[in-house]
């Protein structure tokens, strides 16, 4: 089969299309996330959680979060691996959760560990089955811990039995995530949250995975980064591709093919999460994008350049800057300290944004303010003026 030859536009086109950020927007939550195959759960709502910042990003100010949570209530949508998917993707995971106990070629000496420790807290895991089944969904605080062997790290997780258990049962198809009540996980028995669909073969349903994350990202490196959530490739999707200036070789998906950079592309200006999947792969952003972007939370206020929590801003088929704004809930306000700008904005750039900063604020709610520029920001970022309600 041919390697198709994509320009950088028809690449950057074909992502923004694959993400829904171009300018025909999706018809709800459940489209979005279908279409997307999973929402990323982060705890950090310096504007809001990312899995509603992202339904945001796609949907506008008529997405509500009561949206999300009545999806999850209803299990339409289920959180798997600090993912929120559709319920019925749960059967591409079964076989896999089935086949836990059992060695794959190449692993980590590290999952044989894992396995054995499981093994040797049998007796605890299976206190943990009665309780939910006799009194779940309930939150790891109240499950029993009577792990004969303690679970040993270098990290958080040292000596938390109950939580490492649970997540290996997880793994093991064996419970999950009911909800939560707050940031709270509440457990619960597998069989009563995840639809009963019958079990796709392991290398069938790794074949639906890769289709349907490309499907999702439109253009990925043949041998992308490594990620605890996903493999660094989608195997056989899609189709062969070189990108016009950039190395290597990428898989396409060939629904995409024709609508890269031909009239038919009609972007939109968009304000994305740090944990948005267009830019997920930092590697990709800049080779397609041109554009450099790291979340600077974790470093000292003194040597960040664009801000705790800075939103990356697309319009059209370019990613041009970064938004440093933040949700003071305490304050009742949305500050917007600066925009920094990659390229120079136009009137219709401005516009563009200025709009999407406004809706975003209004989405959240809190008046609308903005904090004098600190002396180390740029003093030629644009300031804009937006409504206080």
């Amino acid at each position: 089969m041919s390697v198709h030859e994509l320009s950088a536009a028809d690449a950057r086109r074909i992502a923004i299309r694959a993400q829904l950020l171009d300018a025909q927007k999706p018809a709800g939550l459940l489209e979005v996330v279908r279409h997307l195959t999973l929402l990323q759960i982060d705890p950090t709502a310096a504007i809001a959680p990312n899995a509603d910042l992202v339904a945001w990003t796609r949907l506008g100010s008529a997405y509500s979060t009561a949206e999300l949570r009545e999806a999850r209530d209803k299990q339409t949508l289920i959180e798997l691996d600090a993912m929120i998917r559709p319920a019925e993707d749960f059967a591409l995971y079964r076989a896999d959760m089935a086949a836990w106990d059992q060695p794959r070629p190449g692993e980590s000496p590290w999952y044989e560990a894992a396995r054995a420790w499981v093994r040797a807290n049998d007796a605890c895991r299976r206190d943990i089955l009665d309780w939910l089944a006799s009194s779940g969904p309930l939150p790891s605080r109240h499950l029993p811990d009577t792990c004969a062997q303690p679970w040993r790290s270098t990290g958080w997780t040292n000596n938390r039995n109950v939580t490492r258990l649970l997540d290996f049962m997880t793994q093991r198809g064996e419970v999950a995530i009911a909800g939560r009540r707050g940031n709270e996980r509440l457990w619960d028995l597998a069989d009563r949250v995840y639809p009963d669909h019958p079990i796709v073969p392991a290398a069938e349903a790794r074949r639906l995975r890769d289709q349907r994350r490309l499907r999702a990202l439109g253009i990925v490196r043949a041998m992308g980064p490594e990620d605890p959530a996903e493999p660094p490739d989608v195997a056989a999707a899609g189709e062969r591709a070189v990108v016009e200036g950039v190395k290597g070789t990428w898989r396409v998906d060939p629904a995409y093919l024709g609508q890269g950079a031909s009239g038919a592309f009609e972007g939109r200006a968009a304000l994305l999460s740090p944990f948005d999947r267009l830019i997920h792969d930092r590697k990709r952003t800049s080779e397609l994008f041109e554009f450099e972007y790291y979340l600077e939370m974790y470093k000292p206020a003194a040597k960040r350049r664009w801000g705790y929590f800075a939103l990356p801003i697309l319009y059209g088929d370019r990613l041009v800057g970064k938004l440093d704004a933040i949700a003071d809930r305490k304050a009742g306000e949305f500050r917007v300290n600066a925009i920094h700008r990659d390229v120079p904005f136009t009137k219709a750039m401005t516009a563009a944004i200025d709009h999407q900063i406004g809706d975003l604020a209004r989405w959240i709610g809190p008046p609308v303010t903005r904090r004098p520029a600190a002396p180390d920001l740029d003093p030629n970022d644009t300031v804009i003026h937006l409504p206080v309600h």
